[in-house]
């Protein structure tokens, strides 16, 4: 009896990579990927023909458009296009071959700028943080079509899930595009190589943020593949359930990295929303719970960087 197929889409990025690694190592899936040079998910015909051609039993849906505060502002356009076109052509190919299960990613962005913490499932479809309004919107409208597939053919086959801040190897560094974490270690790195004094940092530092590693999120996934989710409300929430100031964030990054010199914060900059937990009581409902904490998830993830620093660099 052949083993059913697993289709990562993304699977060179931050979380489609921890998925990998994850099911790579698991004996009851044939894992299946297409780099983006042979397959462009923003090609509906494309899309189309590769599903018909592998026809898979599963799917991960974590390619997309992503960046940081700076690029979501500068770019807004290239993000609401690209990820609304990905979410429709995956999932319209997917409802096609009749795959078993579907889990898209949706982002923590789509809560309320001022949202009541910590932040549950209720309390999306009102509005979001403005600086990534566009893709908040992407993300929102790829939600809306697990729900919709589901409503209108029955079951809940497609599963979308709303991680937070999530890190880990394979994470975009660049300190312009990248996430805040990420882009911290890369700064500091680069800071105590050149021997750099001072940093200078955006906004305050007094907005909170919760972390999730990248594996943890792939264990997830692996039970949402197979649990029985027929009686479960969607989407779900995925968090660690612990936040932390950005400022201490940032002293956290720089003991981790050898960092010694002085930060200073530009207040002039934005902050962002002042606070983001999720409320997973939903997903730890089905026993479920983040195992990684953020001090040994930074050392692993600063690890990974220093031993593939020309790899993480030429990530764009």
């Amino acid at each position: 009896m052949s083993l059913p197929t697993l289709y990562i889409a993304g699977h060179t990025g931050l979380i489609g990579s921890a998925a990998l690694r994850w099911f790579g190592a698991e004996p009851k899936y044939r894992v299946l990927t297409a780099m983006h040079r042979d397959l462009e998910l923003q090609d509906a015909k494309a899309v189309h023909l590769f599903f018909d051609r592998h026809s898979p039993d599963y799917v991960m849906l974590a390619a997309g458009k992503v960046g940081g505060i700076l690029e979501n502002k500068t770019y807004p356009a290239d993000f609401i296009n690209a990820n609304l076109a990905i979410q429709l052509n995956v999932l319209a190919a997917a409802h096609c071959v009749g795959v078993k299960r579907l889990l898209l990613f949706a982002s923590s962005c789509m809560y309320l700028r001022e949202c009541s913490q910590p932040m549950a499932e209720g309390m999306l479809f009102t509005s979001s943080e403005p600086t990534s309004m566009a893709y908040a919107v992407a993300k929102m409208a790829g939600l809306q079509l697990c729900l919709s597939y589901n409503q209108q053919y029955g079951g809940n086959r497609f599963i979308p899930l709303i991680p937070n801040s999530v890190y880990g190897p394979n994470d975009n560094f660049d300190p312009e595009k990248g996430h805040v974490l990420s882009a911290l270690i890369r700064r500091f790195h680069d800071a105590k190589i050149k021997d750099v004094d001072k940093i200078v940092l955006w906004g305050t530092g007094s907005p909170k943020r919760e972390f999730l590693h990248a594996d943890d999120l792939a264990q997830a996934c692996a039970l949402l593949l197979e649990a029985d989710t027929s009686g479960l409300q969607l989407p779900f929430n995925v968090g660690s359930g612990r936040d932390l100031s950005i400022r201490d964030l940032a002293d956290l990054v720089a003991t981790i990295v050898g960092y010694r010199g002085a930060i200073e914060w530009d207040t002039t900059r934005p902050d962002g929303a002042p606070r983001k937990l999720l409320d997973s009581r939903r997903l730890h409902a089905t026993g479920w719970d983040a195992r990684i904490g953020l001090q040994a998830g930074v050392v692993d993830t600063y690890a990974w960087y220093r031993n593939n620093v020309k790899t993480a660099e030429a990530v764009t």
